[in-house]
């Protein structure tokens, strides 16, 4: 179990760094700080997971996303929960101003909740007390950034996306 949360929450996290990254440069300051902070600390997580795979030679990434959590994954829509669809990632990256920053909470908050549903059950059935810890700090971290950037988003009359 935390191998394979080590190795999807790795994942996860780098398409969030990835959404961040897609912003363009005329994002307003409070959308582009809120994305630099996910960079930052999402990119130093990814860091301590890999660090904790690499000294057992273990694959960065799984063969079999989530199958920790006890999904099965059939190649039909997104291996892991909150995931942008490559056609969302290219929509942000063609938006600007407002537009893409409303996509841009819309696609982070959702991909936050699924965050927070890995980071959840690994702390519930994680064995090694520092993935537990930051699996523990993950659901905090990721919590506080949903109701901020929820708060955000309603602030230009955006909606949430549809979480399963």
């Amino acid at each position: 179990m935390d191998i394979g949360f080590a190795q999807d929450m790795s994942v996860h996290h780098e398409q969030a760094v990835l959404l961040a990254r897609t912003l363009p440069g005329d994002t307003g300051p409070q959308i582009r700080g809120v994305a630099e902070r996910i960079v930052l600390a999402q990119t130093a997580e990814i860091a301590q997971m890999r660090g904790w795979l690499q000294p057992f030679d273990l694959p960065l990434s799984s063969d079999q996303p989530m199958h920790w959590m006890g999904h099965e994954h059939s190649g039909h829509g997104a291996p892991m929960p909150g995931l942008a669809s490559t056609a969302e990632i290219a929509q942000l990256a063609g938006l600007h101003g407002t537009a893409a920053e409303v996509l841009f909470l819309q696609l982070m908050i959702r991909h936050h909740r699924g965050g927070v549903a890995m980071a959840q059950a690994a702390f519930n059935t994680g064995s090694a007390p520092a993935v537990t810890r930051a699996a523990l700090e993950m659901v905090d971290e990721q919590g506080n950034e949903i109701g901020e950037m929820t708060a955000l988003l309603t602030a230009r009359q955006g909606q949430p996306l549809p979480f399963p």
